[in-house]
């Protein structure tokens, strides 16, 4: 170990109650047939059977997938009212996403992906991957991403759409100078982070790779709990964690980076 890097490794012991939840989770997200249903949810709440249409099965199993779904609370289940018929209009149970479930997931995910983290078991590890993969698969189209970890934006998902991306904190007085759709544009509440216009950070991609750049800003930044350099670009890979200044009024972003991207 690098005599800088004085993070916290995580020890998950092959037998205990983390690992097997962690099982349990990814066995529930490890169907096709429950990524679709979660696809078309997306759009708007919709009653079992109409769910059943889309994805093509029985009413029976589909009813057992969102059995499985409802489990781990990344979908609810709630009155509703199904489609007019020749004998009126009757109240059905309609199931939608949980606002932030698949950002949940995703960050979940990530967490346990983590280089800091040691699963003692190679078949864990495998479809922790695998899962990874089918989820930025589907929901993200294998588009790199930055997750808040912790404050007001906790589970927020930026997508690293281009090849430079600005990290910082909102700047109302300068918005012509930054683009809030592909930049990771924080709130005001992350005060230690310097404005976005003068970023505190960079992540650039060169080749398919890429980078973390501490921008000179005043809180300095960190890669994995090791303090990066300012002005030098680090390499950053799947499940680090950049820490933007110290403190409640920094920020911790976890980095999705799939192998396609």
């Amino acid at each position: 170990m690098n005599p800088e890097d004085r993070s916290p490794t995580l020890i998950v012991d092959e037998h205990g109650d983390s690992l097997d939840e962690l099982s349990e989770y990814l066995d529930v997200l490890s169907s096709s047939a429950r990524l679709k249903i979660l696809r078309f949810l997306e759009r708007k709440p919709r009653d079992a059977r109409a769910i059943s249409r889309e994805i093509e099965t029985s009413y029976e199993n589909t009813k057992k997938h969102l059995d499985k779904l409802l489990s781990i609370g990344v979908i609810r289940k709630e009155a509703g009212l199904g489609a007019p018929t020749s004998k009126g209009i009757h109240p059905v149970w309609e199931y939608s996403l949980v606002p932030g479930g698949l950002e949940a997931i995703i960050r979940n995910l990530g967490l346990f992906s983590n280089k800091k983290v040691q699963i003692f078991a190679g078949e864990i590890n495998n479809r922790l991957a695998s899962v990874k993969g089918a989820l930025s698969k589907e929901f993200m189209g294998n588009m790199p991403a930055a997750i808040v970890l912790g404050g007001t934006m906790d589970g927020k998902v930026f997508l690293l759409k281009n090849e430079i991306v600005n990290i910082g904190r909102v700047d109302a007085k300068n918005t012509g100078k930054y683009n809030p759709s592909d930049d990771v544009v924080l709130s005001d509440d992350y005060s230690a982070v310097t404005r976005i216009t003068h970023p505190h950070g960079r992540l650039t991609c060169d080749k398919g790779h890429w980078f973390f750049e501490d921008c000179g800003s005043t809180g300095g930044s960190s890669v994995n709990n090791r303090k990066a350099a300012k002005q030098v670009k680090v390499p950053v890979f799947d499940g680090d964690l950049l820490e933007l200044s110290r403190g409640i009024s920094g920020v911790r972003l976890l980095l999705i980076i799939p192998k396609s991207a």
